[in-house]
């Protein structure tokens, strides 16, 4: 990934099983990602995976756009991965043609849940080193921790809209902050997996 890639990682006290569920069915993850209204399968992959048409829905205007995913579920070293791409033609869009991984690795207690990813400034390289880039990675870390909660405690996502960054007096609300949003350099966790390389476009 690029030096000034978008990172963060967050442990999830939950099972393998529910937090691959709750990130990898379409359904599913545009409930907890703040970067995504909806995600719709459009095409299988014969190795597993699928391409797909996203939708960011804004007060004036729906941002649109179409990606590929691939899914490792079954690794030697008992991790997960899943690597993305996608793209869209909408001159409106803050995010061009972008790539990314998630990476999920098995503890004691839970999942370190991880993504890297990068992307192609849509409103210019200046407006992003100085403003979009560090909200985009603080919309991904606080996502990040409205599905830790849901995977901790069932709370639904909803129960959380962007607008609950306000109850300062709620300790238990999603916070950006829980998320380390900074690479590991040299650990094996900010690796991304060989799938990202050799995935098709989207």
């Amino acid at each position: 990934m690029a030096r000034d890639a978008i990172y963060v990682e967050i442990e999830i006290r939950s099972s393998m099983e529910r937090v691959w569920q709750l990130t990898q069915e379409p359904t599913q993850h545009p409930r907890w990602d703040l970067r995504f209204s909806s995600i719709t399968p459009t095409a299988d992959l014969s190795g597993g995976g699928y391409r797909f048409r996203y939708e960011r829905r804004l007060p004036f205007h729906t941002i649109a756009g179409t990606g590929i995913s691939l899914g490792e579920r079954s690794r030697p070293d008992g991790t997960r991965t899943s690597a993305l791409r996608f793209t869209t033609q909408d001159r409106l869009s803050p995010l061009g043609e972008g790539r990314g991984y998630w990476r999920y690795v098995p503890t004691t207690d839970g999942v370190v849940f991880i993504t890297g990813y990068d992307y192609a400034p849509g409103w210019g390289r200046l407006l992003d080193r100085i403003f979009l880039r560090r909200f985009i990675g603080w919309m991904t870390a606080w996502s990040f921790d409205r599905l830790r909660i849901w995977a901790e405690t069932g709370v639904p996502p909803e129960r959380w809209p962007l607008a609950s960054i306000l109850m300062f007096w709620r300790a238990d609300r999603p916070r950006a902050s829980r998320c380390r949003r900074i690479t590991r350099r040299g650990h094996a966790m900010d690796s991304s997996p060989a799938t990202l390389g050799t995935l098709e476009a989207p």
